[in-house]
């Protein structure tokens, strides 16, 4: 490969790799607020996020398709339903799940089981609706004014759906990280993270900051479906599986328990899948192709790991006894 191919590839790939990993890192939000409040790893997330990936296209194609509204009204819209539809379903599932095997001291075994038995429970829940409808697969609705091109090179574009992922991924970071250091809200939630008996007895209804943390989650995890299915086209009852996984690696990346590690953790492993997935092929003369891509991603997340076990931006604990 010449100099000159690599030096007109490197800015489409970055531009790719920095999509791809703000949408790792909007999911990845969501794991991060729930493992730094309870330690939980909630791998029902991925499912939640996937939810409301349906609920978005779902809306777009057979409420909004048609309507006067601008297309980025209607994102908006299917956004807003996409977010409020996932953010219940996380506070039902702490509500009916995870509170019980709280307040019963159950091992710490038993939450993570409890995630996985939600996480398949809610896929076969979303394919047996679909099912009644004869369409498995969910195709994101033709919306033109998302792939009108911009300029990002002399020779080079990205589509306007990379500018509202941008915008959009941008704002869910700041928001979040204002509620958690500048509101009330945010400072409960520190303080339940931090020690929640200490935080009970300061006057802290622990139970209500655990279930608005799970809700914000979900929240957010439905806008990030919904930008999710606008980049990849469509969704389908098991699309939660692998975006989650790679957003879970992003947030132990970053450093599971920070916001600002889960959006540099995601933006990290982008990068390096797009890298690796465009130069390696090349260099090798597609002896190993774009498939591998993934194999090298987590093997640099794993030396990554034994340098720095607490991630690029996570603190060292320390066990009470």
């Amino acid at each position: 490969m010449s100099f000159q191919l690599a030096l007109e590839l490197l800015p489409p790939t970055l531009a790719d790799g920095l999509i791809l990993g703000l949408l790792y890192a909007t999911i990845a939000l969501g794991y991060t607020m729930v493992y730094g409040v309870l330690g939980l790893i909630n791998f029902a997330h991925s499912e939640i996020f996937m939810v409301g990936a349906v609920v978005a296209v779902e809306l777009l194609t057979y409420v909004l398709a048609g309507s006067p509204l601008h297309p980025v009204a209607q994102l908006v819209l299917a956004m807003i339903v996409a977010a409020a539809v996932s953010a219940a379903l996380a506070g039902l599932a702490e509500r009916v799940a995870y509170r019980p095997l709280r307040r019963s001291n159950a091992p710490k075994l038993a939450p993570l089981i409890t995630a996985i038995g939600i996480s398949l429970f809610l896929q076969d829940a979303v394919r047996f609706v679909e099912s009644l409808f004869g369409q498995f697969i969910r195709p994101f609705p033709s919306m033109p004014f998302f792939d009108i091109p911009l300029p990002l090179t002399p020779n080079d574009s990205v589509p306007m759906k990379s500018l509202v992922i941008l915008i959009v991924a941008g704002a869910m970071l700041a928001g979040l990280r204002y509620t958690v250091s500048q509101t009330r809200l945010g400072k409960a939630i520190r303080a339940v993270a931090t020690d929640r008996m200490a935080a009970s007895l300061m006057g802290i209804d622990v139970n209500r900051i655990v279930m608005l943390t799970f809700i914000i989650g979900g929240g957010l995890a439905g806008v990030a479906g919904t930008l999710y299915a606008l980049q990849f086209g469509r969704v389908d009852p098991f699309s939660g599986f692998i975006p989650g996984l790679k957003a879970f690696t992003a947030a132990v990346l970053g450093g599971i328990g920070s916001i600002p590690g889960a959006m540099v953790g995601g933006i990290v492993l982008g990068l390096i899948e797009m890298l690796i997935g465009t130069f390696v092929p090349i260099l090798t003369n597609n002896a190993i192709g774009t498939e591998y891509k993934d194999i090298f991603a987590f093997g640099i997340l794993i030396l990554i790991l034994i340098f720095k076990p607490t991630g690029l931006l996570g603190r060292p604990s320390t066990e009470k006894v």
